[in-house]
């Protein structure tokens, strides 16, 4: 799993989300964008995962437009307005 600090971690609670590395973009895990892709095979090599959105935002991941829409419409929004703090930690 990558903590909110972008490092690998181990944990004993699976991740809630799953991103890919060179996006840097999270989803669900049921993502029909994300399973299109792994099975086209290269994807896997490549996949993160995060506990939750907090982590994932946090370690500079946006959310996915195609199984998140409401949370990538938000984070467009916020990156519309300030394009140097998207995708960044607030803290």
């Amino acid at each position: 799993m990558i903590g909110g600090d972008g490092k690998p971690c181990e944990s004993q609670r699976p991740g809630t989300l799953g991103g890919h590395r060179r996006g840097p973009i999270y989803g669900r895990l049921d993502c029909p964008s994300a399973l299109r892709a792994i099975a086209r095979g290269g994807y896997v090599a490549q996949r993160v995962f995060f506990l939750d959105e907090e982590h994932a935002r946090a370690a500079g991941y946006q959310p996915c437009g195609v199984c998140m829409p409401a949370e990538y419409a938000a984070w467009k929004a916020q990156a519309r307005k300030n394009p140097e703090a998207a995708g960044k930690p607030d803290h």
